[in-house]
């Protein structure tokens, strides 16, 4: 094999590990710093009406299962893994979310793409973390990147596009 076949798919394994992707990376960014609109993949859509998920189907997840349990948390611009406290359709509680959290604005926005059961193969979804009342509102002592928040869960909600 010659040397620039072999490169290929540690190049390929480096972009995904950083984050390097077309359709998550590149989400617009309005004024005040928050993620702007986005459809949501089309294999997301049928996978959820597989799945039967219906749109405000939610649960309780942990937002960063780094911080589980904690408070405050911090989150940081760029990928996260959060846990399922409780069942969200055939999702039980400690499936994986992949997503990803931007804190430009005075909320903190999480964005999840993926769920990856405890006893299965990750799938695509579209879901949103959630708090009632500005809960996801950044503590005045962020620092540019990186929201703190009072509590370490929230609640997560199945959504046909990102708005």
């Amino acid at each position: 094999m010659s040397p620039s076949r072999m490169m290929s798919p540690v190049v390929l394994v480096l972009a995904l590990a950083l984050g390097c992707t077309t359709t998550r990376g590149g989400v617009g960014v309005r004024p005040d710093g928050t993620p702007g609109p986005e459809d949501c993949p089309e294999d997301a859509l049928q996978t959820m009406r597989i799945l039967r998920l219906r749109v405000s189907d939610g649960a309780w997840t942990e937002l960063d299962i780094n911080q589980d349990a904690i408070s405050p948390i911090t989150l940081y611009d760029g990928p996260v893994e959060s846990r399922l406290n409780t069942s969200l359709g055939p999702f039980e509680p400690g499936t994986r979310l992949y997503g990803r959290v931007w804190t430009g604005g005075p909320q903190a926005v999480v964005r999840y793409y993926e769920a990856h059961p405890t006893d299965g193969d990750k799938v695509s979804i579209c879901a949103v973390a959630r708090l009632s009342k500005g809960q996801l509102r950044k503590r005045p002592d962020s620092k540019p990147g990186t929201a703190i928040l009072e509590f370490s869960s929230a609640a997560v909600d199945i959504v046909d596009s990102f708005r």
